[in-house]
């Protein structure tokens, strides 16, 4: 139950992040990608403030200074801005399927770290899943651009991030996790205001698209941060690949982008992998308990 759970609300995570990334991206093209990454920070920041206050929990938990932390931190402030300038300087559906690379990452790191055993048909699984990714991105060489190489550093940041989540202090409950989650993108939003320069008075349009980002942020920073620290990250990681099918509906509905028959095919692919990993999961268990 623990995976099933866990599983679902990874997809719950894919969705939400997924309408995130939209108001990101619409708020980006006419405000300095710095003052984004704060003002949705601050808020984000609030809202798991408000939320870790009326459980009577400190906001400040004395963890924030273990090593899982820290390096969480770091991994966060990485992953957020590489993949906010991906989000401003290339496509949403690109810079998405970028991103689940994510899940083979973190399931490389769950073995080496946290000792987890994964067979070779969910193997199989997962690297046919980045297959289907890479197949999506068939334009290849002559359609890649060089700003792609930001997506591809905020994956590596993410993946860093989850897996240390996983190996965060239980002592911290998932509202502490979100109140200094949040705060990193204040400070990655600092930082690149100290590169980029400038601010701008945002408009009404701009706060509403800061407003979104922040609600559907928190949606799925806290039903990601559950997720993996329920069940086996091996089964619950693999499910991020559905970021890439919510994207991609985004994409058709607010862009009028229209996916040809083997993008369809490979995103089928992708989620069909990350569904088999569950079901493998589910029919060992049976097995070793009967």
């Amino acid at each position: 139950m623990n995976n099933l759970r866990g599983s679902l609300l990874m997809v719950a995570a894919m969705a939400a992040f997924s309408l995130e990334d939209l108001f990101i991206k619409s708020a980006t093209t006419s405000l300095p990608l710095g003052q984004v990454l704060i003002l949705f920070g601050l808020g984000g920041m609030i809202v798991f403030m408000i939320l870790t206050a009326r459980r009577g929990e400190v906001l400040l938990h004395p963890a924030i200074l273990s090593r899982p932390i820290i390096l969480r931190s770091i991994c966060e402030v990485t992953g957020r801005i590489c993949f906010t300038l991906a989000l401003a300087l290339t496509p949403l559906s690109s810079a998405s399927a970028i991103l689940q690379a994510t899940p083979l990452i973190v399931i490389i790191g769950a073995v080496i770290f946290f000792g987890e055993t994964v067979g070779w048909r969910r193997w199989l699984a997962i690297l046919i899943g980045l297959g289907g990714v890479l197949l999506i991105l068939r334009p290849g060489l002559s359609g890649f651009e060089p700003a792609s190489l930001f997506a591809v550093l905020g994956t590596l940041g993410f993946a860093g991030r989850d897996l240390a989540t996983r190996a965060a202090p239980q002592s911290m409950s998932n509202m502490q996790l979100g109140v200094w989650g949040f705060f990193m993108l204040v400070v990655a939003g600092c930082l690149m205001l100290n590169w980029t320069g400038g601010i701008i008075w945002p408009g009404a349009n701009n706060l509403l698209q800061i407003a979104g980002a922040i609600i559907f942020g928190v949606i799925a920073y806290n039903a990601l941060t559950i997720a993996m620290r329920s069940g086996e990250i091996s089964v619950v990681a693999p499910f991020r690949y559905t970021r890439l099918v919510f994207a991609m509906v985004l994409g058709v509905v607010i862009f009028a982008e229209r996916p040809d028959s083997l993008t369809l095919l490979c995103s089928a692919i992708v989620v069909g992998c990350g569904l088999y990993s569950v079901f493998r999961e589910r029919r060992l268990q049976q097995t070793a308990t009967s």
